[in-house]
């Protein structure tokens, strides 16, 4: 079963998040070192995942954001209106 990456973003996250929670609470040290050297390799592994996942899209830079759609640019007409 192929996992997205995001479930790898999140648990990462996680973690990290609870060994800081972890370590101000004052937990014992062993668990804070060896959460967080485990958390030290999933953010290794969810680099190398997000880096590898096959991922491809049809966007470009003229396509601005999602979340605020804009009509694209025409890049070369407004070029011609500053010479």
């Amino acid at each position: 079963m192929k996992l997205s990456p995001f479930f790898y973003i999140a648990l990462t996250t996680i973690l990290l998040i609870t060994i800081t929670i972890m370590s101000a609470m004052d937990f014992p040290f062993n668990w804070v070192f060896y959460l967080t050297v485990i958390g030290q390799i999933l953010v290794v592994v969810m680099v190398y995942k997000v880096l590898t996942d096959n991922y491809t899209t049809d966007k470009t830079f003229e396509h601005f954001y999602e979340d605020r759609p804009i009509e694209p640019l025409d890049i070369k007409a407004e070029n011609e209106k500053f010479r």
